[in-house]
């Protein structure tokens, strides 16, 4: 299968041409032999099953949003932000990382540059979020002050900020469009990474609505009140996957429960007479 181009169709004109705004602040493939981490970077320890997880995430789908680094001889480079991503790629073995290289006291230019692209209908919201993140990492700005600097809610800034922490498979379905940034919205407190990357899924291939997607997460997290304040039986961890395949085939969280001596049932919820033909229909559909 062909990869696609994880970067997106505008993340490479968030800059304009770099002659015409005179600072080098496009997007580069900068070999990782010559870039060397920042001295005065406070983080000194990084997660490493983190780390891990994220190389193999870039190995199957490219890294989704460019570190940035500062030119500071011929041929050698130096980290501003993105460390963990350059760690990361590292580890996954990549010779090459993309990257954002600025050149000294560009911050006015660089702001003048994000700051007008923000506003260009064309970006998705992830590059849009990727603007952010630069203007907050590269010239400290705090959410207050950005909100007053792009003339938008502190709120709508935060909810694109928060929109970098989903994975990676998920944030390139909104580059690429497979999804909205309202489904993306409606998941993104799913505390389980797997089972978030499970409706996802289950949204690109049946291409539920905003709202169906709001009725199975407000579905999954009553469920998981009700299961809190019963505080009943719970099944062996290794059917852990058997249940998240039951999930993932039915769009719900299904319950499922096991006592000592194997005897247990498997309870498939639903939330009207449309919703149990829907779930009649898989299950016909399976046979």
């Amino acid at each position: 299968m062909v990869k696609r181009n994880a970067l997106g169709r505008g993340l490479g004109a968030l800059i304009d041409d770099a002659e015409k705004v005179q600072m080098g602040a496009g997007i580069s493939e900068i070999d990782l032999s010559k870039i060397e981490a920042n001295p005065f970077q406070p983080r000194t320890k990084f997660d490493e099953e983190a780390l891990q997880e994220l190389a193999t995430s870039i190995k199957e789908i490219g890294l989704i949003q460019p570190i940035t680094l500062r030119k500071v001889a011929e041929d050698k480079y130096q980290i501003i932000a993105g460390e963990r991503r350059f760690r990361a790629s590292q580890l996954a073995g990549l010779k090459s990382i993309p990257a954002y290289v600025r050149k000294a006291k560009d911050d006015g230019m660089l702001e003048m540059a994000l700051v007008e692209n923000i506003q260009r209908e064309d970006l998705d919201s992830i590059e849009i979020a990727i603007s952010y993140q630069r203007l907050i990492d590269e010239l400290e700005y705090t959410q207050e002050e950005l909100s007053s600097r792009v003339g938008k809610k502190r709120s709508t800034i935060a909810n694109y900020l928060r929109l970098l922490k989903l994975p990676a498979i998920v944030q390139k379905g909104l580059i690429d469009k497979e999804i909205s940034m309202g489904h993306a919205r409606a998941i993104i407190n799913i505390e389980d990474e797997n089972l978030l990357i499970d409706i996802y899924e289950q949204i690109v291939k049946h291409g539920f609505s905003v709202r169906r997607v709001e009725e199975i997460v407000r579905n999954l997290n009553t469920q998981d009140e009700t299961k809190d304040a019963k505080k009943g039986p719970k099944f062996p961890k290794e059917y852990n996957g058997f249940k998240k395949q039951l999930d993932q085939i039915f769009s719900t969280r299904v319950d499922f429960s096991m006592n000592e001596k194997g005897k247990g049932k498997i309870t498939i919820p639903f939330k009207s007479e449309k919703d149990l033909e829907r779930i009649v229909k898989i299950i016909e559909n399976q046979k």
